[in-house]
């Protein structure tokens, strides 16, 4: 199956935008396992979610309390007085890559595979320009791990829960990052909507996903063939 942009603009149901293009296109670049369906569908379904649909690459600064703490996240790599680090380097990429700590990993893992990358520490709008916006997610999906395991891993296993935790560090947003996930596996099993698919394998056709149709469309996607990405 070949992944273009317009496939994530059928999972979200909304038109194309250069969010998405961006995606595919660091997909394409360096795919690094990702292009596995059960991988995919949960990177697909965390980044809409984490992009509010892919219409945001970056994150929402209402200088909050909340917010104006991140100054002083030195576990973010944060300088610990309030200099305007928690907005300098505030969420970036599909998968809000925060902190600077996070930001210059990322540009130096990006610098082991590239011989060209920008200092996205001196300059972390940057990471908002292709390829590096699509390259963010698969850096993260890459190297950061939960609980002693990657978060691969716990693809393979079906815990979306677990996945959600890996990348949200609790579980906000657990409903829509499942539905979201959901409507991309649908979509790489080659149907056209849930009830579709629970017909095509003889599950009674309600249109809901509890954990039969769940179950089901983990072990279809990993049956699937590699994808390929149309960058």
């Amino acid at each position: 199956m070949i992944i273009a942009a317009a496939t994530l603009a059928t999972i979200v149901g909304k038109p194309l935008n250069p969010n998405m293009i961006s995606v595919v296109m660091g997909l394409a670049a360096l795919p690094s396992g990702i292009d596995q369906p059960q991988r995919l569908a949960r990177l697909l379904g965390q980044t809409c979610h984490e992009s509010m649909g892919w219409t945001y690459d970056r994150k929402i600064w209402g200088n909050t309390l909340a917010q104006i703490r991140y100054d002083t996240r030195t576990d973010l790599g944060n300088t610990a007085a309030r200099d305007g680090d928690g907005y300098l380097y505030r969420g970036r990429t599909g998968i809000q890559i925060t902190g600077k700590y996070n930001t210059t990993m990322f540009r130096d893992w990006c610098r082991a595979r590239f011989s060209v990358v920008p200092d996205f520490v001196a300059a972390p709008d940057l990471m908002n320009t292709d390829p590096w916006e699509g390259i963010g997610p698969v850096w993260y999906w890459a190297t950061h791990r939960h609980l002693g395991k990657s978060i691969n891993d716990w693809c393979h296993a079906g815990l979306d829960e677990v996945v959600t935790r890996a990348i949200n560090g609790g579980v906000n947003g657990l409903a829509d990052r499942i539905n979201l996930t959901v409507r991309a596996s649908v979509l790489l099993c080659g149907h056209v909507s849930i009830r579709a698919f629970q017909s095509a394998h003889q599950i009674a056709a309600d249109g809901v996903t509890g954990p039969i149709t769940r179950g089901a469309l983990h072990k279809t996607l990993c049956a699937l063939p590699l994808v390929t990405f149309a960058a």
